[in-house]
């Protein structure tokens, strides 16, 4: 029973000597000079005395730690302001730089379009016009020109054939203009004989 209660006390104190120990580590952590503001306030906090007045409850805080979390939180402020104002500048610095680049991006963009559009497209005639459209009117006049050709061989054909009846037309005329020469010449030359033989007999006769 002895033992039971003494190691009940034993349990008791330990546990009480160890809050107190992590309490007075923690306020030993805890000060003015470094360490986030909240904390800062848990110092003045914990540092801090209390008294009830008519009934309401008041704190007590040196005046000094009072200018010192003050100053602080000033700085803090400044602190945080001066980072504003960086981050605002990076921000303007940043959109500057996106709105060049969006300048820059929209002109590529507008060459890269202009540089297709003339990839695409072929002069003719001082006139841009597609690469179907061009091939069209190149392929028109090849097949006209074709066709020009194909209906010149076909005109020098005939030609050339009618040129060839003609020029035998005319030798087989002129071999029965020579035939009919050499009869005509026969015939007057038969005649003569005749002519000249009724001659010879009217001088005989007389």
């Amino acid at each position: 029973m002895k033992i039971s209660r003494l190691l009940y006390v034993l349990t008791v104190l330990l546990t009480v000597n160890f809050n107190y120990g992590q309490d007075a580590t923690e306020e030993q952590k805890l000060s003015l000079d470094q360490g986030p503001i909240s904390k800062q306030f848990d110092y003045i906090s914990k540092r801090s005395g209390n008294y009830r007045a008519d009934g309401v409850r008041y704190e007590v805080v040196r005046e000094s730690n009072l200018y010192k979390i003050r100053k602080n939180v000033l700085d803090s402020i400044a602190v945080m302001n001066k980072k504003t104002a960086e981050l605002k500048s990076t921000i303007s610095g940043h959109e500057t730089t996106i709105t060049s680049l969006n300048k820059k991006l929209e002109e590529t963009t507008t060459n890269l379009s202009a540089v297709t559009e003339e990839k695409d497209s072929m002069s003719f005639l001082g006139i841009q016009v597609s690469k179907g459209t061009y091939n069209f009117i190149l392929w028109t006049i090849i097949a006209g020109l074709f066709l020009l050709l194909g209906l010149f061989v076909y005109k020098f054909r005939n030609s050339n054939i009618l040129t060839q009846e003609a020029k035998q037309n005319l030798s087989e005329l002129e071999l029965e203009y020579e035939d009919h020469r050499r009869r005509a010449l026969e015939r007057e030359q038969k005649i003569s004989r005749q002519l000249q033989d009724e001659l010879n007999k009217q001088k005989k006769t007389k």
